[in-house]
């Protein structure tokens, strides 16, 4: 059994017993540490990925805390008199896993309140409004018309061809204002083409 888990913004393969090098934590030598961003978990044929992380931890034991290799910066410009010499030891923390899999039910219970606020979104009354307005007309096949506008008909209640020609200068001035259209309805001459759509 192996997984994949992610640590001070690094990746790392590991299966139990397995002794690794992480970014430095703030932990002491002897300590258990869980370690809950499991991104893969695999046991064979078997292979669990997390979306982005799974709901499973693996332990492991502070061996040391300690500071790498030496590793040497030397910048050189030709011709500029330049030359600059610096050093870097990065900290690390040594682990061993000791588990892998455990249940991380602390991880557990945050997604399961994110998750009721979609549940009870009240969505799922749009289908039931298309159903309502099966006896609508086709608006779409008026010029100019798209599904975003025959929605936004719909909020208001138009729903047929007899409603678009019996439109006034004031209703048209009106749903222009709401609906920001632009003058729209006149450009494309949405009455007239109503009108020849109800004589068939």
């Amino acid at each position: 059994m192996y997984a994949v888990i992610k640590t001070g913004g690094k990746q790392y393969r590991v299966a139990v017993g397995d002794k690794l090098k992480v970014e430095s934590l703030k932990v002491e030598e002897g300590d258990k540490v869980v370690l809950d961003h499991v991104l893969m978990i695999g046991d064979g044929d078997k292979v669990e990925v997390g979306t982005p992380t799974l709901d499973k931890t693996v332990e492991a034991t502070v061996l040391s805390n300690g500071r790498g290799k030496k590793l040497r910066i030397v910048k050189f410009r030709r011709r500029q008199n330049s030359r600059t010499r610096t050093g870097h030891r990065q900290n690390y923390t040594e682990l061993e896993i000791t588990a892998i899999g455990g249940k991380a039910a602390a991880k557990k219970a945050a997604p399961k309140k994110a998750e009721a606020p979609k549940k009870a979104a009240p969505k799922k009354a749009a289908p039931k409004k298309a159903k309502a307005a099966e006896g609508a007309d086709d608006l779409t096949k008026i010029s100019g018309v798209g599904p975003v506008i025959v929605g936004k008909l719909e909020k208001l209640g138009i729903t047929t061809f007899q409603q678009v020609a019996d439109f006034t200068a004031e209703d048209i001035a009106r749903i222009d204002e709401e609906l920001n259209f632009k003058g729209r309805i006149e450009r494309d001459d949405w009455v007239s083409q109503a009108k020849e759509f109800l004589k068939g």
